[in-house]
């Protein structure tokens, strides 16, 4: 099932070019009091996906919008943690070490030296929202990366456990400033964490091995790459992220961008693209 948020915080099921607006289907949610203090740290319609999905199935119908016509959001709205993998992918270890003057000395290192670090969810946008370059004196880049959304609540996970514990599949960019400050710091700006198009329910997803990576800056490739490439893979992030916190429904886990990173600049259009979620667009402007 492919699930996206999209306008006014409708919530759509996508099928063959089009949405079906299911919005009705959040009534399977458990009530929150309004206003009510305080509120869950985690996302709610991740945690009751299983019952939203069942009332989906009920409210199927022929009516359909053209997916050019609305607006996306993130498909997650309520993250409590973004949490990302750094220079997962080997090729893409190669090509910090052999540049220097782009990426700094202190943060080239293998992910079991460095660890994760969590980006702020106020960077969060969907599809439908532009990118703002901040300080366009310093050098911004793109990231494309398989972002994996938690379904439960989870500490501790074992490899072999893990894949039981996803809702589902997303494309992510991790937008990034270069510099000698800490990643945190630099790919947390507004704007500089991109979900979408939608969400690809963990079912339909399948395995995540062996997944293409693509994306193109006005169509022209600039990342290509398969996810049986990542150094520590799907699983073994999740053993690892939780072994250090607790997860929630809703937790976002970039798994790490490949090789072929590089600057991106007002006036151009990314596109990016993975197997078995579809492909989005999104435009850089200036702030």
């Amino acid at each position: 099932m492919k699930l996206c948020r999209f306008n006014d915080d409708r919530l759509g099921l996508v099928e063959d070019g089009s949405v079906i607006d299911v919005s009705d289907a959040l009534s399977a949610l458990p009530a929150l009091p309004a206003c009510a203090y305080p509120l869950p740290c985690h996302d709610i319609l991740i945690a009751g996906l299983a019952d939203v999905r069942e009332r989906i199935e009920q409210l199927r119908s022929d009516a359909r919008i053209p997916l050019s016509d609305v607006t996306l959001l993130s498909p997650v709205a309520n993250p409590g943690k973004l949490v990302a993998a750094p220079v997962n992918y080997q090729a893409h270890l190669d090509e910090t070490v052999a540049d220097p003057v782009t990426f700094s000395r202190e943060h080239v290192r293998r992910i079991q030296e460095t660890g994760l670090f969590l980006k702020a969810t106020s960077s969060l946008v969907g599809a439908g929202a532009t990118i703002d370059i901040h300080h366009p004196d310093r050098r911004t880049d793109h990231e494309i990366e398989l972002a994996v959304v938690i379904g439960q609540r989870c500490k501790d996970v074992a490899p072999a456990d893990a894949l039981s514990v996803i809702a589902g599949y997303t494309i992510g960019l991790d937008i990034t400033i270069r510099g000698p400050e800490e990643r945190s710091l630099r790919k947390s700006l507004d704007t500089y964490s991109v979900l979408g198009p939608w969400l690809v329910t963990a079912d339909e997803f399948g395995d995540p091995v062996g997944r293409d990576l693509v994306l193109t800056v006005d169509g022209e490739p600039r990342q290509t790459a398969n996810t049986r490439d990542l150094i520590l893979d799907v699983p073994a992030l999740i053993a690892f992220a939780s072994s250090y916190y607790t997860l929630h429904p809703g937790d976002v886990l970039f798994t790490g961008t490949p090789e072929g990173v590089g600057p991106i600049k007002p006036g151009e259009r990314i596109t990016a693209s993975i197997g078995g979620i579809g492909e989005m667009q999104v435009d850089v402007v200036a702030r």
